[in-house]
């Protein structure tokens, strides 16, 4: 007996906070931030991708798979240094706004003779294209729990 009254108090109680809410009653509450990949319909982190995209958008696009998480570039030339050119591919890991669920990787090729040598990339050039990315998808989720 005891149960049965406390189930219909919680129901009860329930009923009132969600009728309040959804008629706008009650104290202001604070946005509650949906994470990115709950509220659309790729598979990893929406941020992180769109940032991805946004960061390698002067680059031609190979490969994309929303689902998967994985940016592929074709070949790119910078027109200030011709004899050199670069291939990015960016792997999102998670569903969630981390760090470590972003993984950039650079090819690097120079024109040795009419011929593409591979070359070193540097790790800052990957640290950095990482870095810009986070930095935009952490702008892409305040903006969107503000707005």
């Amino acid at each position: 007996m005891f149960r049965r009254h406390r189930t219909a108090l919680v129901v009860a109680t329930l009923s009132a906070t969600l009728s309040l809410a959804a008629c706008g009653g009650g104290s202001a509450r604070p946005k509650a931030d949906l994470a990115a990949s709950k509220i659309t319909t790729i598979g990893v982190n929406a941020y992180l991708w769109r940032a991805s995209l946004d960061t390698l958008s002067f680059m031609p696009l190979l490969q994309t798979d929303s689902n998967g998480g994985v940016i592929v570039t074709d070949w790119y030339v910078n027109p200030q240094t011709p004899a050199e050119r670069m291939k990015v591919t960016v792997s999102i890991l998670d569903q969630d706004l981390r760090a470590d669920a972003l993984r950039v990787a650079a090819l690097r090729e120079v024109n040795q003779n009419g011929q593409w040598v591979s070359a070193p990339v540097q790790a800052s050039t990957t640290q950095k294209l990482e870095d810009i990315i986070l930095t935009k998808a952490r702008d892409l989720r305040r903006a969107s729990i503000a707005g």
